[in-house]
């Protein structure tokens, strides 16, 4: 299964746009997406405050990847879904 991590934070509109363009991949690819929010964590706020959204892609046994932040790059998110394993139809 493809996985997304989308690391965000409640009042931020560009996190709930880059989760709504995903959502559009939905027609194209099999994934999950899990929302994590930096406000909880503090390691997460210090490695990711001025530059959420990010969504990192995770491949099957390897560490994720970040394939964008502020706002969703299609080229991307579409090359990374192309490159797995049952990825994109």
């Amino acid at each position: 299964m493809i996985k997304f991590t989308l690391y965000s934070r409640l009042y931020c509109h560009l996190c709930d746009d880059m989760l709504q363009a995903l959502e559009a991949f939905r027609a194209r690819a099999v994934f999950e997406v899990e929302v994590l929010d930096i406000d909880r964590d503090d390691v997460l706020l210090g490695q990711y405050d001025e530059l959420v959204p990010v969504l990192v892609g995770h491949q099957s046994g390897a560490n994720g990847v970040q394939l964008c932040h502020y706002h969703l790059d299609l080229e991307k998110v579409s090359a990374f879904l192309a490159a797995q394993p049952g990825g994109a139809r």
